[in-house]
């Protein structure tokens, strides 16, 4: 078969999924870019008052809202930390991994599974617990009780970023742990013939080949980082103290519930949503490059 049938075979195959796939997806984001260019509030929902459609409007609304691009920013930046902490962690116990026995390792990755399945309103209620200003372990143990984290902006979203940190390095950890374990050893064999330190080899041998697979769990990461929003919303109590820990998810949130303000909402779900389109075609080129897609 040539490589035109073998495509148009795959294609049919991915047709049932793609039908699937187009009504719980294409249907939802049809009707909030339809919200969004309408003035769509309370009295609307109610039916005590027309539509009236505004075009642009809540998009034109929004970028001139300077809270808007304070909220942005605040977003990227969190999810930055995030993306970096959950890398360096998850690479650090990958590369572990691989140098500990086999009960150790297998101890790990329980753990690590643990952290991934536990659901984010349980952990970040847990976390909150152990971080309790006046009963939690952690203050308990540091001395410094009756200390709150969740009061002071910075360390609030440094919390958050622990607890999201924590729910996320698994992914990565199993997946640099199995590109690890899939480089030839005669390749690290030659290097060290060659004189190569373990630094060397690391950087010069081991970092190239993991290159596709870190890019793919970095995109992939930066993701589900920019669209958190259950453990801002549980640990901050909804965005922090006036606000102050917003990320666009808890934003178009209160924007469209709190507020009532469902078109405004909408809008920035849309800028949300092109974004995160933006990122998903870097994951997607990745993957082409890995040679996970074709």
């Amino acid at each position: 078969m040539t490589a035109k049938g073998q495509g148009r075979t795959a294609f049919a195959y991915l047709v049932p999924a793609l039908l699937v796939l187009g009504g719980l997806l294409a249907y939802p984001i049809y009707q909030l870019v339809l919200i969004s260019v309408y003035d769509y509030g309370q009295e609307q929902v109610s039916g005590g008052a027309p539509l009236v459609f505004l075009g642009l409007g809540n998009y034109q609304k929004l970028l001139a809202d300077q809270q808007f691009w304070t909220v942005l920013g605040q977003t990227v930046a969190f999810a930055a930390v995030c993306v970096v902490g959950t890398l360096l962690v998850g690479a650090f116990l990958a590369i572990l991994a691989t140098r500990v026995r086999t009960w150790v390792r297998m101890t790990l990755f329980l753990a690590a599974l643990g952290a991934w399945s536990t659901p984010a309103v349980a952990g970040s209620t847990i976390w909150l617990f152990l971080f309790d200003a006046n009963f939690g372990f952690v203050n308990e143990v540091l001395g410094i009780q009756g200390f709150s984290w969740t009061f002071d902006k910075w360390t609030a979203f440094g919390l958050v970023a622990a607890q999201v940190i924590w729910c996320s390095f698994p992914f990565v950890m199993v997946t640099l742990y199995a590109g690890i374990k899939a480089i030839p050893g005669e390749v690290l064999e030659a290097a060290a013939l060659d004189g190569a330190s373990a630094f060397r080899t690391a950087w010069s041998v081991t970092l190239p080949l993991l290159r596709p697979i870190i890019l793919v769990v970095t995109i992939q990461s930066i993701i589900w980082d920019f669209k958190v929003f259950t453990q801002i919303y549980v640990m901050t109590g909804g965005g922090g103290i006036a606000g102050r820990n917003l990320v666009l998810n808890v934003y178009a949130y209160q924007q469209a519930f709190a507020a009532s303000e469902y078109g405004l909402g909408a809008a920035i779900g849309v800028v949300m949503t092109v974004l995160l389109l933006v990122i998903t075609l870097f994951y997607l080129r990745a993957l082409k490059r890995s040679g996970e897609v074709l």
